[in-house]
C-alpha cells in the first residue's frame, strides 16, 4: 500500500473526515468508464472548513478519488492516528447517501479491528435518516444526526477532552450503559454566511471530472472540477425525495450572493476549475435571487460552464437569461412522469402545459436542457412509462437521465413502502441506479425488476434514436456522437433481471 501524504501536512491530525468508496461495486462496468462523472465530497469539505475555523486539525481522504478498497482506506485513517474518523455519508445528490452505506460501514469495521482507540462518528443523510438503524448495524461509537456543524465539534471537543458525558451535544446518538441514546437535534444554521469556504485544499480538485454531457462541445475542460452550493434544503414535499432529512424540514436557506460568487472566483483563480455544478436541490426558484447572483458572476469576466437544477413551475424568460449570460449553459429539470395521475400522485406540483413553455423558454434563452425522469412511481404502469418515455423522445433534451425509482430511507416512499412490507434491496449497494444489485420499489402494477427492465431498454432507445443523435451532431459535433456510441457500449450489470 502506497504511503498517503496529507495534503496539509497534519501529522497527527485531530479529525479525519473520510468519503467512502466501493465504485466497482456500485456502478458496475461504469466506474471504469471515463464518460463518467467524479464529484468531490463538497459536505466532507465544508465540515472540514467548520472544524478548520474552530481550530482543529483536520485531514480529508477521499477513498473514492483514491480509488482504495475499505482495507486500504482504513489502515491511511490508522496511521494518521486522529482523534476522531468520521465516515461522511452524503454525497451531492439524495441518491448517493444510502448506497454508499455498505462501504462506509466496512470501513469502520476493518478500522475497529486495527485501531480500536480511534473514536468514530457516522454522518450524512442517510445517518440522519436512520440514526438508530446505524447505531445498532454498524460498528461506530457515534452517529451525528442532521448537518453537523454543531454536533462535530462539540463531540470532537468533548473525545480529545476526555470527557464522556454528552448529553449536551446536540445532535448525537451514542451507546450508554448497554443501550443507544440521543439527544435532540441541533437548530439549523439560520445564517449560512456564517459557514466558512469549503476546504478545497483538501481536495485534489484536478482528479474530479465532469460528466461527459456537461462538456459536449469540448470547449469546457472536464478537470479540475467542482460542486458548489448557493443554499441548503428545498421547501417542497415530493414523496420519492429523502433529501431534508439531513435537515429536518421543509424549508431553503440561501447564502448571500457575494459569499457565492467569492468561492467561484477563488475556485477559478486559485484552483483552476472552469467547469462546475451548481448543487442546489432547488437553483431556479426565485427570479430575483438568480438575477442578482448571475448578474455577480457574469460580472466577474470569467468564461465559466455550470449546471444547475431547476423546476418546470418556478422558472421565467427573465431567469433563464441571466442565468446563461453568467455561464450557467445547462438547465436540469426533473420532468420526472408523462403521466399527470402519476405526477398528481407523488405531489410533484406542476402541470403538463407548464413543461411546455419552460422547454422553449429554456431553449429560446440558448440553454440545454438535462431531463430527469423517473420510471416506477407509485402508480406506474407500462402504459405510464411508455408514455413517459414518449415525452422524452418528443423533447428531445440534449441530454436525459432515466432513473429507476428507489426508495430511499428519509423519504416519504421508504416509509410507506416499510410499513406495507414491500421488497426493499437486501443490501445498502441495491440503492444505486447502475449497480449490480440495483432494485427499485414495485409499482401497484409492476415488480422492481419489471421496472428496471424496462428503464434500461428505454435508456438504449433514446440515446440510439436518430433524431437525437442528429440534434447531438448538429449542436456539439462529431465526438459527442461518439461519446453517445461509448456509453451504449457500456452493457450494465444487472443481477435482477
Amino acid at each position: 500500500m502506497a504511503p498517503f501524504t496529507p495534503r496539509n501536512a497534519t501529522v497527527h491530525p485531530d479529525i479525519v473526515l473520510v468519503k467512502p468508496g466501493r465504485q466497482r461495486q456500485l456502478y458496475g462496468v461504469l466506474s471504469g468508464a471515463a464518460l463518467t462523472g467524479l464529484e468531490p465530497p463538497l459536505w466532507a469539505a465544508l465540515l472540514a472548513a467548520c472544524l478548520r475555523q474552530r481550530g482543529y486539525r483536520v485531514e480529508l481522504i477521499d477513498a473514492e478519488i483514491e480509488n482504495w478498497s475499505v482495507e486500504e482506506t482504513a489502515e491511511h485513517v490508522s496511521a494518521l492516528s486522529p482523534v476522531l474518523a468520521a465516515v461522511v455519508v452524503s454525497g451531492t445528490n439524495p441518491s448517493a447517501s444510502t448506497m454508499n452505506m455498505t462501504g462506509a460501514g466496512l470501513i469502520l469495521t476493518h478500522l475497529k479491528q486495527i485501531a480500536p482507540d480511534i473514536h468514530t462518528v457516522l454522518t450524512g443523510l442517510h445517518p440522519s435518516a436512520l440514526p438508530r438503524r446505524t447505531m445498532e448495524e454498524e460498528h461506530t461509537d457515534f452517529v451525528c444526526d442532521g448537518e453537523g456543524f454543531m454536533t462535530l465539534p462539540a463531540l470532537l471537543g468533548a473525545v480529545k477532552a476526555k470527557d464522556h458525558d454528552f448529553s449536551r451535544i446536540p445532535g448525537l446518538w451514542y451507546r450508554e450503559n448497554g443501550g443507544i441514546v440521543s439527544t435532540p437535534r441541533a437548530p439549523l444554521v439560520g445564517n449560512l454566511d456564517e459557514l466558512p469556504m469549503s476546504a478545497w485544499d483538501l481536495l485534489p480538485l484536478e482528479k474530479y471530472r465532469a460528466h461527459n454531457w456537461h462538456c459536449f462541445d469540448q470547449h469546457y475542460p472536464r478537470q479540475p472540477y467542482a460542486v458548489i452550493y448557493t443554499s441548503l434544503g428545498c421547501p417542497f414535499n415530493c414523496s420519492f425525495c429523502c433529501i431534508n432529512a439531513l435537515f429536518g424540514n421543509h424549508t431553503i436557506r440561501y447564502r448571500s450572493t457575494d459569499s457565492v460568487v467569492r468561492e467561484i472566483d477563488h475556485l477559478v483563480t486559485k484552483r483552476g476549475v472552469r467547469t462546475i455544478k451548481i448543487m442546489d436541490e432547488m437553483f431556479g426558484l426565485k427570479e430575483s435571487r438568480v438575477a442578482e447572483l448571475c448578474g455577480k458572476i457574469a460580472a466577474l469576466g470569467h468564461d465559466l460552464n455550470f449546471w444547475a437544477y431547476t423546476r418546470v413551475n418556478t422558472v421565467t424568460a427573465p431567469m433563464l437569461q441571466a442565468m446563461k449570460k453568467a455561464g450557467i449553459h445547462w438547465a436540469a429539470y426533473g420532468f420526472e412522469s408523462g403521466s399527470q395521475k402519476v405526477l398528481d400522485s407523488v405531489t410533484k406540483g406542476y402541470k403538463g402545459d407548464q413543461l411546455e413553455t419552460s422547454v422553449k423558454m429554456t431553449l429560446d434563452a440558448g440553454m440545454h436542457i438535462m431531463g430527469n425522469y423517473m420510471f416506477g412511481l407509485p402508480d406506474d404502469d407500462c402504459e405510464s412509462m411508455q408514455a413517459t418515455h414518449e415525452l422524452a423522445l418528443r423533447l428531445n433534451n440534449e441530454f436525459i437521465n432515466y432513473n429507476c425509482v428507489m426508495a430511499y430511507p428519509g423519504s416519504k416512499l421508504y416509509d410507506d413502502a416499510v410499513a406495507r412490507k414491500l421488497p426493499l434491496p437486501a443490501t445498502w449497494e441495491g440503492y444505486s441506479q447502475y449497480g449490480p444489485l440495483s432494485l427499485p420499489l414495485p409499482t401497484k402494477h409492476l415488480s422492481g425488476p419489471d421496472v428496471l427492465r424496462f428503464r434500461d431498454k428505454a435508456f438504449v432507445g433514446y440515446l440510439s434514436n436518430p433524431r437525437y443523435i442528429d440534434m447531438v451532431r448538429r449542436k456539439f459535433g462529431e465526438p459527442a456522437v461518439q461519446s453517445l456510441t461509448a456509453i451504449l457500449a457500456q452493457k450494465l450489470e444487472r443481477k435482477h433481471i
